[in-house]
């Protein structure tokens, strides 16, 4: 579904990526992990064409995303949910939601799907969203990202900033999503909760990749978190 071949990303000429290549399969779930700095979120902007790769080629369905704007390639069925959910305070619950549907005729339905699964989110919909918590602001860009109907959702750091049993919460609504079929690409700095959750892994470092593999194979590396992880947890 999802291919990277070798792609490089430069701010300003300072390359950040060097050369990354990725495949993702419809219905699998991969995962990004690696320390600040390494080059995470960078891949994940070159995906969405928020930035424009220096070199290299990103597909979506064999169809080449260089150089397209990001609309249309949201059109073309990825979702973003960005790091720091990005969900629009001054409006209300109900007001963020509409933001992100797509105007057909299967819009009502999804959206009804959409708040069974964020029961909280239908409980709250005329409330702004500044008065939701970090965790329920979690839901709501998770939720907002959904309604797009995307053939790829794409996370960036769905855990930051959140209290421990708020992110069990979160990887529970992401299990029921991954058990739906749902084809997900995961960035994320905890790396026991991210090799545990995806099928497939791979670890950045300064911007290349250092280890990839499947969760069986990365879990039995004793060396993997102490020499590019930092011996995180």
């Amino acid at each position: 579904m999802l291919e990277l071949r070798e792609v490089k990303v430069a701010y300003g000429g300072v390359e950040v990526v060097h050369g990354v290549d990725l495949g993702l399969a419809q219905g699998e779930v991969v995962g990004m992990i690696g320390p600040n700095g390494a080059g995470k979120s960078s891949v994940l902007r070159a995906v969405c064409g928020l930035a424009r790769p220096s070199s290299g080629e990103v597909l979506f369905e064999g169809r080449v995303l260089n150089g397209m704007a990001p609309e249309r390639i949201a059109r073309l069925g990825l979702a973003l949910v960005p790091e720091g959910r990005h969900v629009f305070k001054t409006l209300t619950v109900a007001e963020n939601l509409r933001m992100g549907m797509r105007r057909n005729d299967k819009s009502t339905a999804v959206l009804e799907r959409t708040l069974e699964r964020f029961p909280v989110l239908r409980a709250r919909a005329g409330e702004h969203a500044d008065r939701l918590s970090g965790g329920e602001q979690q839901q709501l860009a998770i939720a907002r990202a959904l309604l797009g109907q995307p053939r790829l959702l794409i996370l960036d750091e769905p855990s930051l900033g959140l209290a421990p049993k708020t992110i069990d919460l979160i990887y529970e609504l992401l299990e029921g999503l991954r058990e739906e079929g749902t084809t997900m690409l995961l960035v994320e700095q905890n790396a026991a909760r991210t090799i545990d959750f995806c099928d497939r892994c791979l670890v950045l470092g300064a911007g290349r990749v250092r280890v990839q593999g499947r969760r069986e194979e990365l879990e039995g590396d004793s060396n993997l978190l102490r020499t590019y992880l930092g011996g995180q947890p």
